[in-house]
C-alpha cells in the first residue's frame, strides 16, 4: 500500500476506527493495541503495549496481546479488516466457555484466519518456542494446543459474504472496500 493500512481512509474514517466500532459493544473488558508506534495511535485511547520480543511478526503480536491481556481469552485481530462482523465475534467468544479449546479459529477456504482468531492463555508457551526457534508462521503451533476451527457452513449464517475476513492490502482492495462500504 505504501503507507500503514491502519489509517488509510474509507468514507470518513480510517480503517482501524472502522474496526473499532465493530467490536466496541462486544462487551470485552479491555481492548488492548500492540504497536511499535505509540504516538500514531495515542488518539484512539487505548492502551498499548509494544513488541515482547521485537521482529517476530504477526505471531510476536499475538504473543504480545496474549502476554499483556489480563483475560482468560484474548480476541485477535489484524487492523486492516474493515467489517469485522460482530455477531461472528460473538459466537467465536462464545465457544470460549468450558475452557475446550486454546484457539478458535475460523476457515476460509480450508485456511486458517488466525488473525480474526480468539486465544486462550494456554498458548503463550507453544508460541513462545515457536518464536525463540524464528518458526513465526501464525499456525504453525496450532498442533500444540486445541484448536477448534469454525468451518465456513458454520459461520457463513452469521456473515454470509464473508466480508470479515476482507484484508485491505492492495490499492485494488482498497477500492473494493470503499465501493463495499457505498452499498
Amino acid at each position: 500500500m505504501g503507507t500503514d493500512k491502519a489509517f488509510v481512509e474509507l468514507h470518513g474514517k480510517t480503517i482501524i476506527e472502522h474496526l473499532l466500532s465493530r467490536v466496541s459493544g462486544l462487551g470485552q473488558q479491555e481492548t488492548i493495541m500492540i504497536t511499535n508506534r505509540f504516538d500514531d495511535y495515542a488518539h484512539l485511547g487505548l492502551t498499548m503495549f509494544s513488541d515482547v520480543l521485537p521482529d517476530k511478526g504477526s505471531l510476536g503480536g499475538i504473543y504480545t496481546a496474549l502476554y499483556y491481556s489480563r483475560q482468560p481469552y484474548t480476541l485477535v485481530l489484524a487492523c486492516d479488516m474493515p467489517f469485522v462482523n460482530p455477531a461472528l465475534l460473538d459466537y467465536l467468544l462464545g465457544l470460549c466457555e468450558g475452557d475446550r479449546f486454546d484457539v478458535i479459529v475460523p476457515r476460509v477456504n480450508g485456511f486458517p484466519e488466525g488473525l480474526h482468531a480468539v486465544y486462550s492463555q494456554a498458548c503463550l508457551a507453544p508460541i513462545r518456542q515457536r518464536l525463540e526457534a524464528d518458526h513465526l508462521k501464525v499456525i504453525g503451533f496450532y498442533p500444540d494446543v486445541r484448536v477448534r476451527f469454525v468451518e465456513e457452513t458454520e459461520h457463513q449464517p452469521l456473515d454470509p459474504r464473508g466480508l470479515s475476513f476482507f484484508n485491505v492490502n492492495t490499492p485494488d482492495e482498497l477500492a473494493e472496500a470503499r465501493r463495499l462500504l457505498q452499498e
